[in-house]
């Protein structure tokens, strides 16, 4: 991807805004509600200004890998391995329709995009970018230091909230800000910890928000034959740890630590592990 190609991806209304909203809370959760509570000259308010600010800037350097890392599409000469794959496998490296191309497994083709993106999550309006192999992890971590910074956004108003003199206060503009921004702040909150949630469990079985709805069907159809299905790539919480954060704990939270990823083709099964 060239230069001018990732500068568009921020030309975006959605990017735009999560930029805009992101600014805008880490200045008022400073330069605003800790200020006003414990003062910014004093140690609290320099040990909380610090680490908010920690979070928050590792937020929008997640943020910008999301945006700017290609989230890996399929190689041209890519061919399946049929003689070492049985029929449902070869099912699943069928050529794709748009691109006329083979599919590896877990690939899929995005219609915004219009390219087959290897083990493809979801497209993301937010980002402006598909959520797929290379930036995954990335994404995992934006969210997860967004919901952090969220939280202790929150932590600090409810802070200030309740110190502050309100029978003394006749600006009603103050208060229905402090409204606004409670509701807001509160909202965006309760928004990332539910995303941040659901993102925990998909890497704990080892899956993508496409194939979390593909195997409630395959479970649907197999409950109906009588039969039982498990998704072929859970090895274990720990083990899909690893396959997706790295091997490495200290490196999960690190997002351009992406050296245990392969070449996305290829993933260990059920059954390269019985």
């Amino acid at each position: 991807m060239n230069s001018t190609m990732k500068v568009e991806r921020f030309l975006s209304l959605p990017v735009l805004g999560v930029l805009s909203v992101m600014l805008f809370l880490c200045y008022t959760t400073i330069f605003i509600f800790l200020d006003d509570w414990v003062g910014l000259r004093t140690s609290p308010g320099t040990l909380n200004s610090f680490f908010f600010t920690l979070f928050a800037s590792l937020s929008l350097f997640s943020f910008f890998l999301c945006v700017l890392t290609d989230p890996g599409h399929v190689p041209p000469s890519f061919y399946p391995d049929v003689e070492s794959t049985n029929a449902k496998d070869n099912a699943e490296q069928k050529k794709c329709d748009k691109c006329f191309g083979y599919k590896p497994p877990r690939t899929h083709h995005c219609r915004v995009c219009r390219k087959c993106v290897l083990k493809m999550d979801h497209h993301c309006l937010w980002i402006n970018n598909c959520v797929g192999y290379w930036n995954y992890k990335a994404f995992f971590d934006f969210i997860l230091y967004a919901t952090i910074a969220s939280v202790y956004s929150t932590v600090l108003f409810i802070s200030c909230v309740l110190q502050k003199e309100w029978g003394q206060i006749k600006e009603n503009s103050l208060k229905f800000f402090y409204v606004m921004y409670g509701t807001m702040v509160v909202g965006l909150t309760l928004t990332l910890l539910s995303l941040t949630g659901w993102h925990i469990y998909l890497i704990l079985h080892n899956m993508t928000t496409i194939e979390y709805y593909e195997g409630n069907r395959a479970k649907w159809l197999a409950a109906k034959s009588g039969q039982s299905y498990r998704h072929p790539y859970n090895n274990g919480a720990y083990k899909n740890i690893t396959l997706i954060l790295g091997p490495t704990m200290l490196k999960w939270l690190c997002p351009t630590s992406v050296s245990h990823l392969k070449d996305g083709v290829s993933f260990p099964t059920i059954r390269d592990n019985s």
